[in-house]
């Protein structure tokens, strides 16, 4: 950018983006100052959707599958490894939202050979990888076991019609929001806050402390994987533990609405509650200058906090305390779980040995942990497409009248119904397996264009030389179970074990 020009152009086959100054977070925020309350009463969020998607995917559901049919010991390592990763690749997809005001899915536009190529891949890959319904399914069993206080028979119908209710309540949840993104993280504060409490406090009661220890070992002990597990289940748990490997970047627009940075000067969905607001298409960045070098290490420490200070502290614990539960579990019961009966085996186990009330109080807290995950992809692949057709499509966006909510709710809705007759084709736990391993896939791709992206962001913004580093370890690691998740599906896996 020359001095006085009033866009920058990035990448290709988009429009430039206008130039305008960051944002201060005390004018987004709209209080006087950032201290330690302001942080997390207004700034953290984003983190928390992320982190609600993913304690019900890996760490209620593979994770401890994983651990109750293998233990510890070579398996603890994958977990560990994955939510490293994913939190670096989580800051570098922010990177670029904070910067630009463009979600990822419209970012990735900007990458040649440009928007015609990459959007509509990247929304197909997101609706491929989650539309399957294994989070709503395992939901349903749980609410099912709730209500009639027993397990549901194999292949029973009702499990599922709880599923579509749940999907339908995500549905009232968002239109009955003013900022659909405000919402979430309000609901994600109380689940996911109630979620770890109450994990931890049925920890203490019920798991040894040896248990607690070969757990925290396991998670730092380099191992071989145990005999007999595979790597396409390995690469379902390094998918989801922390959030969903390589298409992590479906969650990360939330910084746009929650006005991180540039993203203030953008736009976001808001919800039939809400005042009409206009997206812009095209994003908005910021001169080369010291006053907003300054201002983008505000911003840029503020998501550090979001994401390393939370979002992998949750997700870790969101790990070690389900798998301790289910090896507590494992040894009450004397039994391993199945892809049948994971979403309420804990509650089965405990209820066993501690009476009713705990198995109620297990089943209760599985539900809220499954439904903060269906919560936030289904919520998650209604905002891809919307951004992605409202930014890329100036027929859809004077079709709508510049009000995205008026593609966001009737696509919602048909993506209900979709996602209703699809659950019912196979056992929930195989969904969420397929949905992880696809996530893989994103981690072939997606890295390389972020690093196109972020290379060509304002000086003071772009990534020093070891975060593209990490990216090259996402694709690397990511991508090698998702290779092997395809050979094992269509001859012989790479590995076994």
């Amino acid at each position: 950018m020359t001095e006085g020009t009033q866009k920058r152009q990035l990448g290709v086959s988009r429009p430039a983006l206008e130039i305008a100054d960051l944002p201060t977070p005390e004018e987004v925020f709209k209080v006087p100052r950032i201290g330690t309350k302001e942080l997390f009463k207004f700034a953290v969020g984003p983190s928390l959707i992320a982190l609600g998607i993913s304690i019900g995917s890996g760490e209620w559901l593979l994770g401890p599958q994983a651990v109750g049919q293998y233990g510890f010991v070579g398996v603890g390592w994958v977990i560990l490894v994955s939510a490293i990763l994913q939190t670096f690749y989580n800051v570098e997809c922010s990177r670029y939202v904070i910067a630009t005001g463009e979600t990822p899915v419209v970012g990735w536009g900007r990458v040649p050979p440009g928007f015609l190529l990459w959007v509509p891949i990247s929304v197909f890959l997101v609706i491929f990888a989650f539309i399957a319904g294994g989070w709503a399914a395992s939901a349903g069993q749980g609410l099912y076991a709730l209500v009639h206080g027993e397990l549901a028979p194999s292949g029973a119908e009702e499990p599922r019609l709880w599923a579509i209710a749940l999907l339908f309540l995500v549905f009232l949840i968002t239109a009955a929001a003013r900022r659909v993104s405000r919402a979430l993280e309000l609901a994600n504060w109380v689940m996911v806050g109630a979620i770890l409490v109450a994990l931890l406090l049925i920890n203490v009661f019920v798991v040894p402390f040896s248990q607690w220890w070969d757990a925290i070992v396991g998670f730092v002990t380099p191992a071989a994987p145990p005999a007999g597990i595979t790597a396409t289940q390995l690469g379902g748990l390094a998918g989801f533990t922390a959030l969903a490997s390589g298409l992590n970047w479906y969650v990360m627009g939330h910084y746009r609405d929650k006005g991180y940075g540039m993203g203030h000067r953008v736009g976001f969905i808001a919800g039939l509650r809400g005042e009409r607001t206009e997206i812009l298409a095209s994003g908005v960045t910021f001169p080369d200058d010291e006053r907003n070098a300054g201002m983008w290490k505000r911003w840029y420490r503020l998501l550090l906090v979001d994401m390393w200070g939370v979002f992998f502290v949750g997700a870790m614990l969101g790990m070690l305390l389900p798998t301790i539960l289910m090896n507590r579990a494992v040894e009450l019961s004397g039994e391993r779980p199945t892809q049948e009966n994971v979403p309420t085996f804990v509650a089965s186990a405990l209820g066993g040995e501690y009476g009713q009330g705990m198995f109620y109080g297990a089943l209760v807290l599985g539900v809220l942990i499954l439904f903060s995950t269906q919560l936030g992809i289904f919520e998650g692949m209604v905002r891809v497409v919307t951004d992605a057709s409202h930014a890329t499509s100036p027929r859809l966006r004077a079709l709508i009248e510049g009000d995205p909510r008026r593609f966001y709710y009737p696509f919602m809705f048909f993506l209900m119904v979709v996602i209703s007759i699809i659950l019912h084709f196979a056992l929930p736990i195989s969904l969420v397996q397929w949905s992880a391993n696809m996530s893989n896939l994103g981690a072939l791709i997606y890295p390389f264009l972020l690093m196109y992206l972020n290379s060509r962001l304002p000086k003071v913004a772009r990534p020093r030389w070891w975060h593209y580093l990490f990216l090259v370890l996402n694709f690397l690691f990511f991508g090698f179970f998702f290779v092997n998740f395809i050979a094992d599906t269509f001859g012989e896996p790479l590995v076994t074990f």
